[in-house]
């Protein structure tokens, strides 16, 4: 409006008018958004500062979130940990309940010395419970025993020396007892125990003379093994060093014409030999001497072989020991009755070395070796039940003994009669630890998160700044899951609750898998410390940052609502003012008219 001219008061206070109504609607403006700065033309530096650090405090705010589901991963991983050591600890109270039950199934059986025999080494034997092997026991009591005693006097005695040795006797190493010619098996037995008697451990061996035989026996129920020089000569058993197979010749069948039968005696024992009808042949008629021999149980029972050499009979013992010849028909090959194969010169007295005959055990003998074995001791207990042996299955599984009759007699030989049941008790708690260790492994599975198990062994990255520069990885010992298999529980059988020491081993490995449990629930524990810290520590940190930024741009309302009285009171006057000026150009006006 160039052209048209107002007065200088007019225009002054016309633009004082201007002013005051944009300083009015810049403090309304702040009034309004509560900021004083409300774009770049307001305060640029402010401005762009407090952008900045809003921008900071945004990211910062939107890893909050990241943190926040980190910590429930966390406690997701600690009430998964919580639950399986709980789950641990009733399996270590299974396995004590185990260790302390003692229920075992036992059985009383009859031991009948009449029944058993003296004659051959008769056994009980024991399979299924907890034999992974089968075990074994004599009935008979271990002792070498030579029959009939030395030779007395003449040239036919010898000296010689026999070795003794036991698991216990002088700490296992053999003890050498040397004998002469002149020695009866009485003063042998007594040089015998005089040795045993200076020593530091006698192993409960001592010798003695029963009827006629020298018995070196041990009372600990151990293996008596006797070794020698001459052992023949005393009718011992055993390893003789000098010994070699023994020989006696006859002249061979009578020629010509048949032959009769006849029978004579090894070691007592009889042997029949049939008719021949080889006329003239003593080849012939030799082989059959050999066969009837051979085939014969006295020669099989003696060890001897007979064999035929062009018409003469050879009787030999391989493993040296004496075997003695008698009766009548002997003479058909010339064989004189009495004769024995030892070498032993005519002058001599024949020596015999016995039948192995051992006596029965008794029940308390029985109990002893069983229960000292260390092959037999875990696995079964023996005791005495008024005069009857009593086998207790220390199993969790079936045992059979053989050796005993339906009836419950202990004859030896029976096979498959008797049985004793394992223990169920522990059989049934090996179900439920097997159950909870499932139940470990489901708990381990089950513990997850937005689809994070730090139980299974995966990662959880957190980071805590928005240039990524600061974040922690959390995960399990190695990556591995925390399940069954990698604390080292495996699948019980029944059989693995069968020895208490088993048991023992089992807890410990149980102890050991709390103990790692445990272990992880502290790292996590301290992991989610410093998660929740950190999520404190960015909360804060935002919340300077949104300080800072306010501080920049907000407006003092106080300030401005004082403001714009002030601007409004203002406006009045210069309305009023110029009001005034215009007043003055009226006057003007007022001349015209």
């Amino acid at each position: 409006m160039s052209d048209i001219s107002l007065s200088k008061a007019v225009r002054s206070n016309l633009l004082s008018l201007q002013n005051t109504a944009s300083l009015m609607a810049k403090t309304q403006e702040r009034l309004a958004t509560g900021n004083k700065v409300n774009s770049a033309l307001d305060n640029p530096t402010n401005f762009f500062t407090a952008s900045a650090l809003n921008a900071r405090a945004g990211d910062l705010n939107a890893l909050m979130d990241s943190m926040a589901n980190g910590i429930q991963t966390l406690e997701a991983a600690d009430n998964g940990l919580t639950a399986i050591t709980k789950t641990l600890e009733s399996m270590q109270s299974t396995l004590r309940q185990a260790r302390q039950d003692k229920s075992f199934q036992t059985d009383s059986f009859t031991l009948d010395p009449n029944t058993i025999g003296v004659g051959l080494q008769r056994n009980l034997d024991f399979t299924g419970g907890a034999f992974e092997t089968p075990g074994s026991i004599s009935l008979h009591k271990n002792a070498v025993t030579g029959q009939n005693g030395f030779i007395n006097g003449g040239t036919a005695g010898k000296a010689g020396t026999l070795e003794i040795q036991t698991d216990s006797l002088n700490g296992g190493t053999p003890i050498t007892v040397a004998f002469t010619a002149a020695d009866t098996v009485q003063t042998l037995s007594a040089k015998i125990n005089a040795h045993i008697a200076t020593l530091s451990d006698n192993g409960g061996v001592s010798a003695r003379v029963s009827n006629g035989q020298l018995e070196i026996a041990s009372a600990r129920a151990e293996e008596v093994v006797v070794t020698g020089t001459e052992l023949e000569y005393i009718g011992l058993g055993g390893t003789d060093e000098a010994a070699t197979p023994a020989t006696r010749d006859g002249t061979g069948p009578v020629a010509g014409g048949a032959l009769a039968a006849f029978s004579f005696t090894i070691n007592g024992l009889t042997v029949n030999v049939p008719a021949t009808a080889a006329a003239n042949d003593a080849t012939q008629n030799g082989d059959a001497i050999r066969d009837a021999i051979n085939n014969s149980a006295a020669a099989q029972a003696a060890g001897v072989v007979a064999t035929n050499n062009a018409g003469t009979i050879e009787l030999a013992n391989a493993d040296g020991k004496n075997f003695t010849l008698n009766g009548t028909g002997l003479s058909t090959m010339n064989i004189a009755a009495g004769a024995t194969t030892d070498g032993i010169p005519a002058s001599g007295t024949a020596v015999d070395p016995g039948t192995g005959s051992f006596a029965v055990k008794t029940v308390d003998e029985l109990v002893r070796e069983i229960n000292r074995d260390s092959n037999l001791k875990t696995k079964i207990r023996a005791s005495n039940d008024n005069g009857q042996l009593r086998i207790e299955n220390l199993s969790t599984k079936e045992l059979d003994i053989a050796g005993v009759t339906s009836s419950g007699i202990i004859d030896g030989t029976s096979f498959g009669a008797a049985k004793i049941t394992g223990n169920t008790v522990r059989a049934d708690l090996a179900e439920q630890f097997n159950e909870l260790r499932d139940q470990l492994d489901k708990l381990s599975d089950d513990a997850s998160f937005n689809g994070i198990n730090l139980l299974r062994g995966d990662n959880l990255k957190i980071t805590f700044n928005e240039n990524g520069t600061s974040s922690i990885d959390i995960q399990t010992k190695d990556g591995d899951a925390l399940n069954s298999a990698n604390l080292g529980l495996y699948d019980l059988i029944a059989k693995d609750l069968d020895a208490d020491t088993d048991i023992d081993s089992l807890l410990n490995g149980v102890k050991n898998a709390l103990a790692s449990v445990r272990s992880q629930a502290s790292s996590f524990g301290y992991n989610l410390s410093i998660v929740q810290n950190r999520q404190n520590f960015t909360k804060e940190m935002a919340n300077t940052l949104q300080t800072g930024a306010a501080n920049l741009t907000l407006a003092d309302m106080n300030e401005e609502a004082a403001n714009l009285l002030a601007l409004q009171t203002r406006q009045s006057l210069s309305s009023s003012s110029l009001s005034l000026a215009s007043q003055a150009d009226q006057s003007v006006l007022q001349l015209l008219q």
